[in-house]
């Protein structure tokens, strides 16, 4: 059963490691588009802003290109109140990636991140009492995937979290193409059973990351939420699986899945983005002694927010005016 955070005070509640590449939008056909709107995103920052609009103290490891755009990235992550003392400006180049919303809701990407400066993390790059700093790390298959040094960091951070007793969340987040340069699925599988030995909560994504659970005693794979939370707790983690607008399934290694439904959004727009804000809202809740189904409710609510705007990063709500007092 997933409890809330009971570790000492830390000076941070979340940090977390990855990649931020330079957004640009289109809003028709990326082969076709006179304008580009330009942003930014990366699964692990993504899940960093949600957390830390709530009120998370946060922080950022990652490499930072010294192009154009890397000044403006970490001053942009600032306003956002993470630090980035540990995601420093370096030679080299950032990641960009273009993405469209087509008229009938099919998102079309393109990705230009080989060689990018984030993809140079390696275990040098993260610091052992950063890490005892924090009261929970958020790591993703993303940034195992950009290259073998990143995934060499990943684990490198689970085994100094594990050690200091910082939580360790992990999102296979997993994606097909990105894995098809590195080994494919099997190789896909491989980094995520690395991982497991030091992972406290693991937040996958109903239907995508369920290919990943393998071999022969799981095939064929679950073909429903419910089981594939059940398998993934079968492999000795604690889970809160997103199932999209389906809501989230709670489950630990010897209980039954929890289903928590999720409201309806009827003005969906671009659900890019939304599973991470998701991430960062529950973390927040469980960190500030929420129950798990709490911090799912409040996670279904930011993720809301996320899929009625475009991008990665959704503008922050705008808080809701109170009512005027009425006078006699």
């Amino acid at each position: 059963m997933i409890t809330a955070a009971t570790r000492p005070e830390r000076p941070l509640d979340l940090i977390a490691l990855g990649e931020c590449m330079i957004e640009l939008r289109a809003d028709g056909p990326l082969g076709e588009a006179a304008h580009l709107t330009r942003a930014c995103g990366g699964d692990t920052l993504n899940a960093l802003v949600s957390a830390a609009r709530l009120g998370s103290r946060c922080g950022f490891i990652s490499r930072v290109g010294n192009d154009p755009f890397g000044h403006g990235l970490r001053r942009a992550w600032q306003a956002e109140g993470l630090d980035v003392t540990h995601a420093p400006l370096v030679d080299g180049e950032n990641g960009v990636y273009f993405i469209s919303l087509h008229a009938d809701g099919e998102r079309e990407f393109t990705y230009r991140r080989a060689g990018s400066a984030a993809t140079h993390l390696s275990p040098a790059d993260v610091d052992a009492a950063y890490v005892a700093a924090s009261r929970t790390l958020l790591l993703s298959g993303v940034t195992q995937a950009i290259s073998g040094s990143a995934q060499a960091a990943t684990r490198h951070a689970a085994q100094l979290a594990r050690q200091c007793g910082t939580r360790v969340a992990f999102d296979p987040n997993y994606r097909p193409r990105l894995w098809a340069a590195c080994g494919g699925l099997d190789a896909a599988r491989a980094a995520l059973h690395e991982l497991l030995p030091f992972v406290d909560l693991l937040l996958p994504s109903f239907p995508a990351d369920a290919a990943l659970l393998d071999h022969s005693a799981l095939d064929p794979t679950p073909a429903d939420a419910p089981a594939a939370a059940r398998a993934f707790a079968a492999l000795g983690v604690t889970v809160a699986l997103k199932d999209g607008p389906h809501g989230a399934w709670l489950c630990g290694p010897h209980a039954d899945p929890q289903h928590v439904p999720a409201p309806p959004v009827p003005d969906v727009l671009d659900t890019t983005g939304a599973g991470d804000a998701w991430n960062g809202a529950f973390l927040h809740a469980l960190t500030h002694a929420h129950t798990p189904e709490q911090a799912a409710r409040a996670a279904h609510a930011c993720a809301a927010h996320a899929i009625r705007h475009r991008g990665a990063l959704p503008p922050p709500p705008v808080p809701s005016r109170p009512h005027p007092e009425t006078h006699a």
